[in-house]
């Protein structure tokens, strides 16, 4: 009996070593960080931020300018009441617009990163299951999201997937 369960662990095990799984991690964050595609897509993405945050701005400033100015006109009797609310009315829509430009503008600065940083992505998980396959892989885990609690570091893919997008390091 003891015989005919050594034998069953014997091949048991052996069936283990035969099916071992490779199972492999990689740091998307770091990869992506030293893709220079990667920089000039922020670098866009800053500057258009930036356009849009100086209009915003601008736009601002002149609606505090015309209540300031509408203010002083009421406080000095210049006005009559209808025309006040009249212009009360007018800045009020105007503050409504610029409302719906800071939403317009949040709205597409989201579709340019979408549009500049997809086909990175894209590439990189290409670059991933290009190395899972190449070297035996049926799974590869991403560190950087908190994934992988353990990995030993021979385990680490990043190298390859690095190698496969021509980050030399």
């Amino acid at each position: 009996m003891n015989k005919v369960i050594l034998a069953f662990f014997l091949v048991f095990s052996i069936q283990l070593g035969v099916n071992a799984q490779k199972i492999g991690f990689i740091n998307t964050q770091e990869i992506l960080t030293l893709l220079p595609e990667v920089k000039q897509a922020n670098s866009d993405i800053e500057v258009m931020k930036a356009m849009f945050q100086k209009k915003g701005q601008e736009m601002v400033q002149s609606l505090q300018t015309k209540y300031q100015e509408l203010q002083k006109k009421q406080q000095t009797g210049e006005l009559a009441p209808v025309e006040i609310e009249k212009q009360s009315a007018a800045l009020k829509l105007e503050e409504g617009q610029l409302g719906e430009f800071e939403q317009s503008s949040q709205q597409k600065i989201y579709e340019k990163s979408e549009e500049l940083l997809k086909p990175i992505q894209d590439k990189v998980n290409q670059a991933i299951k290009d190395v899972a396959a190449e070297n035996g892989f049926l799974y590869i885990f991403d560190s950087s999201q908190g994934l992988v609690l353990y990995a030993d570091p021979t385990a680490d893919a990043s190298k390859l997937v690095k190698a496969k997008l021509g980050i030399n390091l």
